[in-house]
């Protein structure tokens, strides 16, 4: 075990994991983290904690992971590039794994002029893929400088994969760099474009890319059509194809949630199947109330327990 995290044990033990994704509140509101924890209790494995998502100011990721550890949960801790040197990163890696932080994504995180603070300057000190190579260098005892740790935090360092990104025919080289830095497990974008997706993952298995990292499969339910033609449209690196428009399209207003919860679990239940796929990473933002639905009506309950 490289961090002895459920997450890791789930998926060294062969079984198909399922993540969740928790947003923390534009405030300092312990209940609003407490309500969207008890949706996700006993239903996911492990669930992410955002880093200042789509560049918005909200709650520390660190601390309201601590909070989700105090519901139940275990966490799986974002932080991006974009707001922190390597001196505060490697000083909020040490502390979150003081206080009980196991999981780790590492991210670029979405520009800041895309957000609250437009003004605001970005740091982007490294970038995502150094990020990983230092919390490896961390787990094994050493800072980016090469100076020994006393303690090493032991993280399961975990990436983003876009599969969709061009020039497509180089995002497998991208994935292959992410894991020689060091990444143990891969969450991909939201999977709209399963065509495109099934042609990422053989290209991936050919290269035996699958076989040395677990991927879990990124998967964000449709509320509506609006949605839909909005992710499409304004939301970059996303590939939302005109099939799932159209089917939309041909369900009355109200009914088109559950149509987009009938599509997801139709896409969990391929990719349980999909040979180099280890899991699901469900992103159902702020939708969190459905995902014991999702879960059920995918075949993902009960858990295994590791």
């Amino acid at each position: 075990m490289k961090s002895g995290s459920k997450l890791e044990k789930i998926l060294s033990a062969g079984h198909f994991a399922f993540t969740g994704e928790l947003g923390p509140p534009r405030g300092a509101n312990l209940e609003a983290i407490q309500k969207k924890a008890g949706h996700l209790k006993g239903v996911v494995d492990s669930v992410n904690i955002t880093d200042n998502q789509t560049a918005v100011v909200r709650m520390s990721s660190w601390a309201a992971s601590i909070l989700a550890i105090q519901e139940g949960l275990e966490p799986n801790y974002q932080m991006v590039c974009r707001d922190r040197n390597r001196l505060a990163m490697q000083s909020d890696i040490l502390g979150a794994y003081a206080l009980g932080i196991r999981n780790m994504l590492c991210l670029s995180g979405d520009h800041q002029q895309f957000g609250d603070h437009p003004q605001c300057k970005g740091v982007f000190d490294i970038d995502s893929m150094q990020l990983i190579m230092a919390v490896k260098e961390m787990r094994d005892g050493k800072f980016i400088n090469g100076q020994e740790i006393d303690e090493p935090p032991r993280m399961f360092i975990g990436a983003a994969a876009n599969p969709f990104a061009e020039p497509f025919e180089w995002r497998v080289y991208r994935l292959a760099k992410k894991i020689k830095a060091g990444a143990d497990f891969i969450q991909t974008q939201c999977i709209y474009n399963m065509e495109k997706m099934r042609e990422w993952v053989k290209r991936a298995r050919d290269m035996g890319l699958t076989e040395k990292v677990y991927i879990l499969a990124g998967i964000t339910p449709m509320k509506s059509l609006g949605m839909a033609r909005y992710m499409k449209s304004k939301v970059p690196g996303m590939d939302v194809p005109d099939e799932v428009i159209n089917r939309l399209k041909g369900v009355e207003k109200k009914k088109q949630g559950q149509e987009g919860i009938a599509m997801a679990c139709e896409q969990i239940q391929e990719f349980k199947e999909m040979k180099g796929i280890s899991g699901i990473h469900l992103m159902a933002i702020e939708w969190e109330h459905r995902v014991p639905e999702i879960a059920e009506q995918a075949g993902m309950l009960p858990r295994p327990e590791v």
